[in-house]
């Protein structure tokens, strides 16, 4: 499987203005890549203005996502900020080329950027087939709590979508390549670059991780750029058949 990480600046607030600099760097990928994975909250940047931005699970964001799945004949996935049953969730979305599609609702709310005081956190975890990889997904600050990420042979792809700061960069690098190594599993992070509306900077860092921790793939820093990795499913299997400390974590339950 090939996977494409699209590290862009955001526009602060702006859907379309966005729309236009993403469908620009994914253009050059249609029908040469199986996952275009994209940062958090890619329609808007970082922002806690939920009663502003806000839309539908299925509204327009969504039918962006859904029309550049079908055109690359790719699965398409990144986070933005949506307003369910009155409830406004930071929510990561896949949507597959044959119209499928899948959610996961940010867990761990970024208190200290008053994350926590307008959305709503998550409760399940999401796994679900693509091309006959079983993916995972997390958000930003999830990256931090590896509980939340365990994985009991589930999954074989984790996926984080960011917007993660410069200042914490090295801590990014350490966690993504930790968390692959722990789970026995390929880890895709997908960061922005740029400064947004609230005056932090991120210089992206996107990168691509194999099951030993090892960098298949990294974004150059401050550079609007895709990279691309493949990711081999034998591979992965034959590692964990040859090395199975999966079969060895501690037994408890997660609850949400």
């Amino acid at each position: 499987m090939k996977i494409s990480i699209i590290q862009s600046n955001l526009v602060w607030e702006d859907k379309f203005g966005n729309f236009n600099i993403l469908d620009g760097l994914i253009s050059p990928l249609h029908n040469n890549t199986d996952i275009i994975v994209l940062p958090e909250m890619f329609n808007t940047g970082f922002s806690v203005d939920p009663g502003k931005l806000a839309e539908p699970y299925l509204g327009e964001t969504f039918e962006w996502m859904r029309s550049i799945a079908i055109k690359g004949n790719m699965g398409v996935c990144g986070s933005y900020i949506v307003n369910d049953k009155k409830k406004f969730y930071n929510r990561w979305v896949f949507v597959s080329p044959e119209k499928e599609h899948w959610h996961y609702d940010k867990r761990h709310l970024f208190s200290m950027g008053g994350e926590h005081e307008f959305f709503t956190a998550g409760s399940h975890r999401l796994i679900f087939s693509f091309r006959g990889v079983r993916i995972s997904s997390n958000i930003c600050y999830d990256l931090r709590f590896p509980i939340w990420s365990r994985n009991r042979d589930e999954y074989d792809l984790l996926i984080y979508s960011a917007n993660w700061p410069e200042s914490r960069g090295s801590v990014w690098e350490t966690l993504l390549r930790a968390r692959a190594i722990e789970n026995q599993c390929f880890v895709v992070g997908a960061n922005r670059i740029g400064i947004d509306g609230k005056s932090i900077e991120y210089c992206g860092d996107s990168m691509i991780i194999d099951p030993h921790g090892k960098i298949i793939n990294k974004a150059n820093q401050n550079k609007e750029e895709s990279i691309s990795g493949e990711i081999s499913m034998s591979e992965l299997v034959d590692f964990r058949n040859k090395f199975p400390v999966l079969n060895d974590s501690d037994d408890f339950t997660i609850n949400a």
